[in-house]
């Protein structure tokens, strides 16, 4: 495709992130504007990513973001919302370059949690905050420590023993964890680091001359003190801090220069930061050129229409929602051994398991509550409405071979683990058999907008639940620690806007495996262990203490 315009050669656009080099992506400059590699450049902030040749198209998709660009175009979908780029994406020597203001879109920093800034030819990245440190100042009567709070804040203080006092400060993000020895007579060191659930503590070892120290707030900023004597914190005429907007407009761009750091940044003393570094092979894959129907030439328009059920960006809610899906039902009697139909045992487990969760103080929707048939792509787009954190698809398996057996759980990937799983997922995928929707290339689009980008989290909530599960007394049905969590590409948790995982109790092929699932007790222990490995996410995540 070509491009009009004078594009210049090739350069780098440069990613510092909480004050450090963390490498670079390629760029091009036309009109005084930067373009930067969109597959690379989405692939540094670790979200998914997806190119469609036939149609010029690419989807870029995160937890509660997704965008579709479309070359020669600046027309883009975010979120389901029309928006215009200042210049068109373009393609170059194979790649979609598109202008760097567009990782800088507030809709972009809200779902990485992060403020972005393009500045100086670089990329700047920082936590979202509203603490930051900015300076110290030494004199012969005191030591300083100045922060910068952008809102109000509630803080305690209290002084453990003779050298040591520590400020506990409440519904904070810092911008950084920092630890630096100031060695002066009243402030030997300090240290602020994030902790959970909102709370920063800051601890001040002090010198060996420091006989009074306060925390106050001092013309605006929250000011520790340390000195010979007590006395009012006076701060210099300028102290210098570093300001980054909370949503920072697109502007104007320029060729891109030689990175530079602001004056206020002190990486000698920084042990900690909030990196954001590029997605794990197990996390996102490469960018994939799909084989399409030819696509009618661009239009001056979107040629994305926003429907059905795209994903919208998650409402803030206190409480872990969870769909528990039951697999199968209705018409698909998924499989079936002598007198016994998967979807009984799914059904069974499910209601057990969404009863301990509400029980446990989840929000919990199920995609079915009896025996009745639901499409896949609907369980998907229930969890999708109802703004889930979790899904939970409940299942029992079934093979060819009888000596098959054990408790398995799987999160989605395009590439299956081994065979085996493969015909697991193709064994689950038969469902569609039975559904009567017909999709078209937008609607497979917008279904699929998950697909990578919670890949890490759904892995970890499998081992969560294979570990519970194997620790549960009573349900006599194998776990192998080696390969009981799996991977396949399951069309159930295709579109699910969250980590998702499917679990397969056991084999209803297997007459060891079907003698126990049989058993409504071992159902129970079945749900009571897959609740246990849920709990232990949740604990792990932050959701519950």
């Amino acid at each position: 495709m070509a491009f009009s315009g004078a594009v210049h050669a090739a350069d780098k656009v440069d990613f510092i992130v909480s004050g450090r080099d963390k490498g670079s992506v390629s760029a091009v400059v036309s009109n005084g504007k930067t373009f930067v590699d969109l597959q690379k450049t989405a692939r540094k902030f670790g979200t998914g990513v997806e190119l469609f040749a036939q149609s010029k198209q690419a989807k870029i998709s995160s937890k509660g973001f997704y965008a579709i660009l479309t070359a020669p175009l600046a027309e883009i979908i975010v979120n389901a919302q029309p928006k215009t780029l200042s210049e068109p994406v373009f393609i170059k020597s194979g790649k979609m370059m598109v202008p760097a203001e567009f990782f800088t879109l507030p809709e972009f920093q809200q779902a990485m949690d992060r403020y972005v800034e393009f500045r100086d030819g670089a990329f700047y990245v920082e936590r979202r905050f509203n603490l930051e440190f900015v300076d110290e100042q030494k004199n012969d009567q005191d030591t300083l420590l100045i922060f910068n709070p952008k809102k109000e804040i509630s803080y305690q203080t209290e002084q453990s023993n003779k050298h040591t006092v520590t400020v506990t400060f409440q519904n904070v993000v810092l911008k950084r964890d920092l630890h630096s020895r100031l060695r002066t007579d009243f402030i030997s060191s300090m240290d602020v680091r994030q902790g959970r659930n909102g709370i920063a503590v800051l601890k001040v070892v002090l010198g060996k001359k420091a006989k009074d120290w306060s925390f106050s707030k001092v013309d605006g900023k929250l000011v520790f003190r340390a000195g010979a004597q007590a006395g009012v914190p006076v701060l210099a005429p300028s102290a210098p801090q570093t300001v980054i907007k909370p949503e920072p407009a697109p502007a104007p761009q320029t060729v891109p220069a030689a990175k530079i750091l602001p004056a206020n940044e002190k990486p000698s003393v920084l042990m900690e930061d909030d990196d954001v570094e590029e997605m794990s092979p197990a996390q996102a894959k490469p960018a994939v050129i799909k084989a399409e129907k030819p696509a009618p030439a661009p239009k001056p328009v979107p040629v994305i229409k926003t429907e059905p059920d795209p994903l919208s960006m998650r409402s803030a809610h206190k409480k872990m929602r969870i769909v528990v899906d039951p697999g199968h039902g209705g018409k698909d009697p998924g499989a079936v051994r002598s007198r016994y139909r998967e979807k009984d045992w799914n059904l069974d487990v499910a209601k057990e398991l969404a009863r301990l969760l509400k029980k446990g103080g989840f929000e919990v929707k199920m995609t079915r509550e009896k025996d009745t048939f639901i499409a896949l792509s609907e369980r998907s787009k229930m969890a999708n409405q109802f703004k889930a954190d979790l899904f939970v698809s409940i299942h029992t398996n079934a093979s060819k071979n009888r000596h098959a057996n054990g408790f398995q759980v799987y999160f989605r990937s395009e590439k299956a683990t081994d065979k085996e799983a493969a015909e697991v997922a193709a064994l689950e995928n038969e469902a569609m058999q039975y559904e009567e929707v017909h999709y078209n290339f937008v609607d497979a689009l917008l279904q699929s907008l998950a697909k990578n980008e919670y890949i890490n989290e759904s892995s970890k909530l499998a081992g969560y639940v294979r570990n519970a599960v194997y620790k549960q007394p009573g349900i006599g049905i194998a776990v192998n620690q080696n390969n009981s969590v799996r991977q396949a590409n399951f069309y159930v948790l295709k579109g699910v806007n969250s980590p998702a995982i499917l679990v397969e109790m056991g084999y209803i092929s297997s007459s060891k495996d079907r003698s126990r699932l049989a058993n409504a007790t071992v159902r129970d222990r079945t749900a009571k262990g897959i609740y246990t490995g849920i709990v232990n996410y949740a604990k792990k995540e932050g959701w519950i203490d």
